[in-house]
């Protein structure tokens, strides 16, 4: 028993890779002085967070640290 083909439903469907439209978009809007300052200063936010967690977080990745080997007291070396 063979199969009937039946027509796409949506003739558009085929058609929508040479529809072409002849309505421009508005050009975009450029971004006011107080907004490129609002954007410049989150980035150097961000930024600055990023470097203060790394150079905070250094000294406990440190291989050389051993946190049960801290420095004894003049009192307990004395014993």
């Amino acid at each position: 028993m063979f199969r009937r083909r039946e027509a796409v439903p949506f003739a558009f469907v085929a058609e929508a890779d040479r529809f072409r439209s002849n309505v421009t978009p508005p050009p975009p809007e450029r971004p006011s002085t107080a907004q490129l300052l609002h954007r410049s200063l989150v980035g150097l936010t961000v930024v600055a967070g990023l470097v203060g967690s790394l150079l905070l977080g250094l000294p406990a990745l440190d291989p050389g640290h051993a946190p049960g080997k801290a420095q004894q007291s003049e009192a307990s070396q004395g014993r």
